[in-house]
């Protein structure tokens, strides 16, 4: 894995026995010695500690001082409502392509004058030259490769930050602040990816380690791996970029609509405009030809991404496919997201899925699995 790039916490994960992995052009802990299910339980019951420093951190500068300018620009690239942002909030978002489907997601925050993304892995180069080539007669566009990305989340992790940087427990749901720590300024949001409260941590790279090292200190803390991140973002209901959401989905189509405010809708003040729009504002009005929905098979055995579903347990064509899947430590019991048409996208539905050339039954259910526990 020599050429694989590597985050400022690499040497801690080999330090902690952690089983590394390719991910996103990177090596990546998988999981360390607990293993994935108690790794999971772990963050549901207490803490756990993600390194996210794959992610890619991208300031928009506005060329003209004022943050307005810079999300006016965004929001031709993006259907919400970024204007309407708040400083010290920040807001889900998707980048869109013409033909309606998901270029990223991201996260967008108004940190005064200017705005801070996060943006996946996979995606960063491709990212920051559609922001640059689209937005950069507007924007200074600049990626952030001097800091550090962690993530603490669970039930402890308010008082495992607050404990170190003061102020983070003040924070509310998608809050963004920078709080004063030993360890520098931290650019902190609440927020995260596992459907448990908890926070997304930006720290000056040289003291990622030493910060890390510090949240582990306390009794509450483990650290946790990819395969862990997995389940409880798929108990949560979250996509992943590249499986639940690409280009051949829409945001509609993908459960997203939440994610785009009135003021970007058909009739809004500031509707359309943004790329794909034809086709996503007509979903929202009339709705899509096919669902992501919640599917709890009937057997024990997970059906994984790439599964294929039907309508009926013998003869058709595929009806969808699954998109994810897994055994969920939480709910004791595997689960999975995927596409289906949406007369067949109703809670209860029995549908079948193909696994080793045997239809299983699986029903239709409920998104999230595990209720989110945000702190509002």
């Amino acid at each position: 894995m020599s050429e694989l790039k590597r985050t400022a916490l690499h040497d801690l994960h080999i330090e902690l026995g952690a089983r590394m992995v390719p991910f996103s052009g990177y090596e990546m802990p998988v999981q360390y010695a607990p293993g994935v299910l108690k790794e999971h339980l772990q963050c549901r019951a207490a803490a756990g500690l993600f390194d996210v420093g794959h992610m890619g951190q991208v300031i928009l500068r506005p060329r003209s001082g004022d943050v307005a300018d810079a999300a006016r620009a965004l929001e031709s690239l993006v259907p919400v409502d970024v204007l309407g942002l708040a400083p010290g909030r920040q807001r889900y978002a998707m980048f869109t392509d013409d033909a309606g489907g998901i270029l990223d997601d991201l996260m967008v925050a108004n940190r005064d004058d200017h705005l801070f993304l996060v943006v996946n892995a996979a995606c960063k180069a491709d990212d920051l030259a559609h922001l640059r080539a689209h937005l950069g007669d507007t924007c200074a566009v600049d990626e952030i490769t001097d800091r550090g990305l962690l993530a603490l989340q669970g039930p402890a992790a308010e008082a495992v930050l607050e404990g170190l940087a003061p102020g983070a427990a003040g924070l509310r749901f998608m809050d963004v602040a920078t709080l004063a720590s030993d360890f520098g300024p931290l650019w902190v949001s609440r927020s995260g990816y596992t459907g448990e409260d908890g926070f997304e941590i930006s720290v000056e790279a040289g003291q990622a380690e030493p910060l890390a090292r510090a949240l582990l200190a306390d009794g509450a803390v483990e650290p946790i791996g990819l395969g862990a991140r997995d389940s409880l973002r798929l108990e949560a209901g979250l996509c992943l970029y590249g499986q639940d959401i690409d280009r051949s989905t829409s945001p509609v189509e993908a459960g997203l609509s939440w994610a785009i405010q009135k003021v970007r809708r058909t009739g809004g003040a500031r509707a359309g405009g943004f790329p794909g729009a034809v086709r996503i504002l007509d979903e929202l009005d009339t709705g899509p030809g096919r669902l992501r929905v919640g599917l709890r098979p009937q057997t024990r055995a997970p059906m994984r991404e790439g599964t294929r579903l039907f309508a009926a347990e013998t003869g058709g064509d595929p009806v969808g496919a699954v998109t994810s899947g897994a055994f969920g430590p939480s709910v004791e019991a595997p689960i999975s997201m995927g596409y289906v048409p949406v007369d067949l996208a109703g809670e209860g539905r029995n549908l079948w899925g193909e696994v080793r050339g045997k239809r299983l039954p699986v029903r239709v259910a409920a998104l999230p699995f595990t209720a989110a526990k945000y702190k509002r």
